[in-house]
């Protein structure tokens, strides 16, 4: 039994990467639970479990008193001294219980207070080691599909891909693998629970720094990253070494490191654009893949006004939107998009209003000089007439 006791404990402690010595705690615990539920919680009950061995010792304390008040806690010294002839008042002296006495409901007591110590240290061992691994990439195999959620083995533990963090479209069978990154270790009541993503724009990130050795090296830094999962990210890098071309390192030869990301993303379209503090250059750029002909700021207000060849302003603009939205998170400035030609209209408008405007201005100029000029005169013949006077 003691035997067969220690191989449990070193299983669980390989399976589960729990600290031998935790589970032997856990269950020195959980029999001493069984012991006072057996004996009642007044008694002063011991557990150790010689973690080489495996012997069980179950040891009931009393303290010796010259008047026992409490029978459960207290032994008077003349009964002390039947078991130990040199016990004086205020020792403790034990008595061994046998394991057997403490009957079957107690070891079934004993049997779900270990599962349940166990199980709270194992959840704490996953929760150690996943939390420090928070953003990064993990690989696991689908285990199956709960309530639209995929459960995923990732070898020490079973994490979630929810609904939320899937790629649209995207489906797995059990048995096949997935990469995805660890985006959270939340502690509930009942377990812990390992959530991944696949939809997180800073997954892109994170297979940009797998797949781009000037990425993880620090060269090239991703500065954003927007995305629609499953449609199209844009991602805006720089160099910290001017001989090294961030979009170029980010493509790779013939493209082949941006195709290891796409295949990874299910073809799910990339724009990689160069980050630059030039509001104008920058938002141009993330307006990619259209060919942009002028760029006008409003700082103030944080608003660009961005002129496009009129067969240019659908691919500017995107499907429903698309293209000029990301462009607009990925900036952070409020961009609207005309055509060239109406450019052209509204500068037609624009010249005519303020040619109006100043016509207007002239005119009015013009009536406050003649009215100047009236009221001179007609000062200079009063001024006159007194004069004649």
């Amino acid at each position: 039994m003691n035997r067969e006791l220690i191989s449990v404990i070193d299983e669980i402690g390989r399976q589960k990467g729990i600290d031998k010595a935790r589970v032997i705690g856990a269950i020195e615990s959980a029999l001493q639970t069984a012991a006072k539920k057996r004996f009642g919680q007044a008694e002063n009950i011991q557990v150790e479990i010689d973690p080489k061995t495996g012997e069980i010792s179950v040891v009931s304390k009393k303290t010796i008193v010259d008047t026992v008040s409490n029978p459960k806690a207290e032994i008077s010294l003349q009964e002390a001294r039947q078991y130990d002839s040199e016990a004086e008042i205020g020792d403790e002296i034990g008595s061994l219980i046998e394991m057997d006495e403490l009957g079957r409901i107690a070891a079934q007591t004993a049997k779900q207070v270990i599962f349940q110590k166990v199980r709270e240290a194992e959840w704490e061992a996953v929760q150690k080691e996943y939390s420090t691994r928070q953003g990064d990439l993990v690989n696991g195999i689908i285990l199956g599909m709960e309530r639209r959620n995929y459960l995923v083995d990732l070898g020490k533990t079973e994490a979630i891909l929810p609904i939320q963090e899937q790629i649209p479209r995207e489906t797995y069978r059990r048995g096949d693998r997935v990469k995805a990154m660890l985006l959270e270790v939340r502690r509930t009541p009942k377990d812990v629970q390992v959530i991944l993503s696949r939809s997180h724009p800073q997954f892109v990130a994170k297979l940009f720094e797998l797949e781009v050795p000037e990425v993880m090296e620090k060269i090239v830094e991703i500065k954003s990253v927007v995305r629609e999962p499953g449609d199209r990210t844009k991602i805006a890098v720089t160099s910290r070494e001017k001989a090294v071309d961030p979009v170029g390192a980010c493509v790779g030869i013939k493209g082949s490191r941006v195709q290891a990301v796409v295949r990874e993303l299910r073809g799910e379209k990339i724009d990689i654009i160069t980050w630059t503090q030039d509001p104008r250059v920058f938002i141009a750029e993330a307006l990619n893949p259209a060919t942009i002909e002028k760029v006008g700021i409003d700082e103030e207000k944080k608003s660009a006004l961005v002129v496009v060849a009129d067969s240019q302003l659908s691919l500017a603009i995107g499907k429903n939107g698309q293209n000029v939205r990301l462009a607009a998170r990925l900036t952070g400035w409020k961009i609207d998009i005309i055509s060239a030609t109406e450019y052209e209209k509204e500068k037609v408008e624009r010249d005519k209003e303020i040619k109006a405007a100043l016509a207007e201005e002239a005119e009015a100029q013009r009536l406050q000089e003649e009215a100047r000029l009236a009221a001179r005169a007609e000062a200079s013949e009063e001024a006159g007439a007194e004069s004649a006077g």
